[in-house]
């Protein structure tokens, strides 16, 4: 008898809804192929719980998220919210519900598909050959640290225990022994007393990794690196604020924000989601890339549930839909053969599934 997976789905805001819908259908297609099954449970999170429930993480869904094998995760948020007080808002609901569900480990791929190479503003011979994963700590530092304002001052504060740390350095060196066994650390150690707290503390874990080849960099020489030889990084380790930057821009390294999956792991229950965010100016247009939320859901299979095999199914099947020259708008003007909707492009890739 197949396996079955309980997955919390969590459409939210703005083209959440749409992408969130073409991965299902990949999954579900993928699941018949595959002898799989799931059990899906729609719960409300971000800006349409604040308009149904009053609040943006309400209390049920939580639980529900909570007993479930995996969450899958659309998007959050919109400029109908933004006047809300920030306990209000949909992001401090996320932030809340990373916090609950302890998913401390963010990993956040950037692969640069060869049909692709022309989108990005970097040179091809530049772009050619990237495949990195940043690693961002993701329930700590200063988003999570003390803070306040008045009308003259405000403050935030950037914190880490040794526990916190050495805990997303390991899934770090984790992942640099499956890929090519490199390690940058980013921090700011030449000025902050947090950042060399960072890097003593990854200089021990080290000690535990002798295989891996560990590399520091401060954050704004790391910026710079990042667009002058992406080639040069493989696994890239860093704090939340520092990794919220570099993952962004790696994501416009390879070409789009639209094609990058992330996963967040490490807690009670994992967590996937698109990098890209609620894009509430097209939302309802059927014209998003569902791609990096097909591709999350390929990370859920691969991270969660151990199914390499299904989760390798649909990271070909995306190839594939590129290399026939399948577009959504976003990338339209790169090697197009055909233009396609957000629907088409699922149905695109369900189609690439069997082959």
């Amino acid at each position: 008898m197949a396996k079955s997976y309980k997955i919390a789905v969590v459409k939210g805001d703005g083209v959440g809804d749409e992408v969130i819908c073409e991965a299902l259908k990949v999954l579900n297609a993928v699941a018949k192929i595959e002898q799989l099954t799931f059990e899906f449970s729609y719960y409300d999170v971000g800006g349409i719980a604040i308009d149904l429930h009053g609040k943006p993480l309400p209390d049920d869904a939580l639980e529900g998220i909570l007993s479930s094998d995996a969450l899958l995760f659309g998007a959050i948020g919109g400029v109908k919210w933004d006047g809300l007080n920030r306990e209000l808002r949909p992001e401090t609901g996320l932030l809340q519900l990373r916090k609950a569900l302890g998913a401390f480990a963010n990993i956040r791929p950037a692969l640069a598909y060869d049909e692709l190479l022309n989108a990005s503003t970097l040179k091809p011979e530049i772009v050619s050959g990237v495949n990195l994963v940043v690693v961002r700590e993701l329930i700590g530092g200063i988003y999570f640290g003390s803070s306040g304002r008045s009308a003259k001052r405000a403050f935030n504060t950037m914190e880490y225990s040794k526990e916190e740390v050495m805990r997303i350095a390991k899934v770090a060196f984790e992942m640099a022994m499956t890929r090519d066994k490199r390690i940058c650390s980013i921090d700011k150690a030449n000025v902050l007393e947090v950042s060399q707290f960072w890097r003593d503390c990854v200089n021990e874990m080290a000690k535990h990794y002798p295989q891996v080849q560990l590399s520091h960099l401060y954050i704004d020489n790391a910026t710079m690196q990042l667009v002058k030889n992406p080639k040069q990084f493989d696994v890239i380790l860093s704090s939340n604020i520092f990794g919220d930057i570099l993952s962004d821009e790696s994501a416009m390294v390879v070409g789009s924000i639209g094609l990058l999956p992330s996963a967040s792991i490490g807690g009670k229950v994992p967590m996937f989601e698109p990098v890209h965010g609620s894009a509430p100016d097209i939302a309802g247009q059927n014209i998003v890339n569902p791609i990096a939320t097909i591709a999350s859901a390929a990370m859920m299979l691969d991270l969660a549930f151990q199914n390499h095999k299904a989760s390798k199914r649909i990271d070909t099947a995306i190839k594939q839909a590129l290399q026939a020259g399948f577009r959504t708008q976003d990338i339209a003007d790169f090697g197009a053969k055909e233009i396609v909707s957000t629907q088409k492009m699922g149905d695109v890739i369900v189609d690439f599934l069997s082959t």
